[in-house]
């Protein structure tokens, strides 16, 4: 299975190439336009400010090579600041336009004295039915990684996933052939790994 990771210099790169190596794939970090719009299988991974990222792949022409991909039917996996970006609005250093593929916005969590920003650690998230099929059952299966300070507000109803801190917000979604989370599933071991797997046996069509 070969999975294009897309480079638009910032992100976790390594960590992202690493974990889908281990899960059986054939990962390749690329820039390149022409590789990601013609991609088997794309993740968009992330992590640092929304405005420079978006800035760097709209410069690059990533986000047409992206959408070309999209609108085929290849299956894409956002992660964290990956899924934020295919929001349609993100308020952060100033409010920032999205890639635009669903409906909701993106601002920073509330923080108070019993809620710290960023939320950063374990936590077990709670699941929807379009959440079948790539994320597991159990409670083994629900446990993954954060490090985040912005959260999703939905327009629409594909969440896949929401968690609870301070209030609950959507941390996944499943739409088409699109796939994203707010977690760190390279840095939430066997959990992570589970996912990335079903991630790389999911069919869109066939869904």
């Amino acid at each position: 299975m070969n999975v294009t990771i897309v480079d638009y210099g910032a992100g976790n790169l390594g960590s992202v190439h690493q974990a889908f190596w281990t899960a059986g794939a054939e990962p390749e970090t690329t820039s390149n336009p022409e590789k990601i719009a013609s991609a088997e299988r794309i993740v968009l991974p992330g992590v640092g400010a929304a405005g420079a990222a978006l800035e760097q792949i709209r410069s690059r022409g990533l986000d047409k090579a992206m959408d070309a991909a999209r609108h085929k039917g290849t299956p894409i996996l956002g992660i964290c600041l990956g899924l934020q970006m295919m929001a349609e609005e993100i308020d952060e250093y100033g409010i920032h336009r999205g890639l635009g593929w669903m409906k909701g916005k993106v601002s920073r969590i509330p923080e108070t004295a019993s809620v710290h920003v960023p939320h950063m650690g374990w936590t077990r998230i709670e699941t929807t039915e379009r959440a079948g099929g790539l994320i597991g059952a159990s409670d083994r299966d629900r446990h993954f990684y954060f490090c985040h300070s912005n959260r999703l507000h939905l327009d629409e109803g594909v969440a896949a996933a929401t968690v609870s801190h301070g209030e609950t917000f959507t941390v996944a979604v499943r739409f088409g052939n699109v796939f994203a989370v707010q977690f760190h599933p390279e840095k939430s071991q066997l959990a992570g790994q589970k996912l990335i797997k079903q991630f790389l046996a999911w069919s869109p069509q066939g869904a």
